[in-house]
């Protein structure tokens, strides 16, 4: 462990820090989002509002662990261009996506999209302390719960002025869902930022609610994995098995409920945390040391994609640190 975390810090510091810090557009604000394999940059490309809100997360959450403020202008600059370019300042909230100099190129409204930009400002505000930070991540988080939910849950895609619209951003595989695992997952991840932020009751009591959910809803005990996509009323749509969003939730869930300081939640939620990091590494994870993406129908999709990769790296450290019997999860960390 001591190994990999060297080589950890080695690959933050010599090669991602660079690389992102190289994609700053000192011109019109933000940073790019699109180059080719030879690394130019195309500077004409619509830019992310999820990928700026998730640079923002990057380079303070860096800052505070590496304890290093030179990253500070680099968080500094993406917040800037977030509460500048990406905020609605007429109807609230963050838009999908700007054209190259900053202007709405579409200005749909997603949970997902705001619950990034709640974890990155969040983030910022422990990295700063700047108040307007963390008033704005409380903003979106009261957006959310008021615009994004129902009596059952959490709801996805929205127009501009927050009517409801099809979720084709977060629906793959051939179905149309009205919520999603990944949706509610992201949510969970950005008001855990916001809780760590700041210990919000409000914000606590919304975490309960989505581990209740998780836990009855879209955790599957027979399958030992999370349904993906559902209707309205948590019908899965699919049979579908995502083995990057399982290890993901595997040490994210954890992390949140750890948050909330309530040993009941923390043992059913490790509980079925291990069960889905547990079966992983049974079905996923390969001899050569890679785990593939998905399985649909009983179809096992073999490719490797970079971010279940990473993913599986950080689920089967924190795996391996809840049952240190178990070298099997520190061995396939490594």
């Amino acid at each position: 462990m001591r190994r990999i975390s060297q080589a950890a810090r080695q690959e933050l510091t010599g090669r991602l820090l660079p690389f992102w810090k190289a994609l700053r557009d000192e011109e019109i604000g933000g940073y790019y989002g699109y180059m080719d394999f030879d690394l130019n940059r195309n500077k004409k490309a619509e830019k992310g509002c999820i990928l700026n809100s998730r640079i923002l997360w990057f380079f303070s959450e860096a800052a505070i662990v590496l304890q290093n403020d030179s990253l500070i202008p680099y968080a500094r600059h993406a917040y800037a261009f977030l509460t500048e370019k990406c905020l609605d300042r007429e109807f609230g909230g963050m838009y999908w996506s700007l054209t190259w100099d900053g202007s709405p190129l579409d200005d749909s409204k997603h949970t997902y999209n705001q619950a990034f930009a709640i974890y990155g400002l969040s983030a910022y505000y422990r990295l700063t302390g700047e108040k307007e930070a963390l008033e704005l991540a409380q903003e979106l988080f009261r957006l959310i719960e008021k615009n994004c939910t129902d009596e059952g849950g959490y709801l996805e895609a929205f127009s501009r002025d927050f009517q409801p619209v099809s979720n084709e951003k977060l629906s793959e595989n051939g179905v149309m869902a009205q919520r999603t695992m990944n949706t509610l997952l992201h949510v969970f991840e950005g008001y855990a930022g916001l809780y760590q932020a700041a210990k919000d009751k409000s914000v606590a009591a919304a975490m309960r609610r989505i581990l209740d959910i998780y836990a009855a809803k879209v955790y599957n005990p027979k399958l030992h994995r999370q349904e993906v996509f559902f209707d309205k009323d948590y019908r899965s749509l699919i049979d579908l098995t995502s083995y990057g969003h399982d290890i993901e939730s595997s040490w994210l869930m954890d992390w949140g409920t750890a948050l909330l300081e309530d040993e009941t939640a923390r043992r059913a939620v490790f509980a079925i945390d291990s069960d889905l990091a547990e079966n992983i590494l049974r079905t996923a994870l390969q001899p050569e040391g890679c785990v593939v993406n998905e399985c649909e129908r009983g179809k096992v999709d073999a490719h490797r994609i970079w971010w279940v990769q990473a993913e599986a790296v950080l689920g089967f450290v924190i795996a391996w640190e809840k049952h240190l019997e178990r070298i099997e999860y520190r061995d396939a960390a490594v």
